[in-house]
């Protein structure tokens, strides 16, 4: 309790860097204490998260070329999925940066997340059909 209330009301810089430190499973894992900050803080997280996801899009322009990744982004079979990332993004910048509202920022959040896996299921043959049957069936109300 005594490190909850020393990182958030202040107190020494070490002490805060080791409580966020603490409780990490993994190199790219968060603790429970460090997942909070997309509440706490989500504007804050929001651009920085958005960033994060451009840059790992980018990070494939950059191996294969930035013409053959246009080309296979908006190619016939994923455009629609493109057009719903790419709308997201900016809908999460805007809501970050722009309308500053904490609710709606999570919001685009959890509507870019949806977007950039459903995105990445369309580079994968039939997962996006997969998926799709598999949450037709799973929310189907007949019984």
């Amino acid at each position: 309790m005594w490190k909850l209330n020393q990182s958030l009301f202040g107190g020494e810089e070490e002490g805060r860097d080791d409580f966020l430190a603490e409780d990490s499973d993994g190199i790219c894992s968060l603790s429970p204490m460090q997942s909070l900050i997309v509440f706490a803080k989500p504007i804050k997280f929001a651009v920085v998260f958005t960033c994060g996801n451009l840059l790992s899009v980018g990070s494939t322009a950059f191996l294969i070329g930035a013409a053959q990744q246009m080309r296979m982004m908006f190619d016939s079979t994923r455009v629609f999925a493109t057009s719903i990332y790419l709308g997201c993004v900016i809908l999460a910048l805007i809501c970050a940066l722009w309308i500053h509202n904490k609710v709606l920022t999570i919001i685009a959040i959890i509507c870019e997340i949806c977007a950039l896996i459903w995105y990445s299921l369309s580079y994968i043959p039939f997962a996006r059909r997969m998926v799709s049957d598999l949450m037709v069936r799973l929310c189907d109300t007949e019984l």
